[in-house]
């Protein structure tokens, strides 16, 4: 899978995030920006993403996802988002 493709996915399973795709083959990180994660533990957060993925986890079209969630303000402090 390329980048655009699991962005693509993402964007049509999960409302009202931006998210930041890196990675190749079937390794990526994720990084979700939204405001669907304020008030949500870290654990409900990457399973909002996970979940979102899980047929492709599944099938192994997708091996290693990392993700990192943020409110749109906890984005503006982020380390990800320097230079932006």
């Amino acid at each position: 899978m390329q980048p655009s493709e699991v962005k693509e996915l993402l964007e049509s399973r999960v409302e009202g995030c931006e998210f930041h795709i890196q990675g190749e083959g079937c390794n990526f990180q994720v990084v979700a920006v939204g405001e669907v994660f304020a008030g949500l533990s870290p654990v409900k957060r990457q399973q909002l993403i996970y979940g979102a993925l899980s047929e492709e986890i599944a099938s192994g079209a997708l091996h290693a996802v990392s993700i990192k969630t943020y409110t749109p303000a906890q984005w503006d402090g982020a380390p990800e988002n320097a230079g932006a």
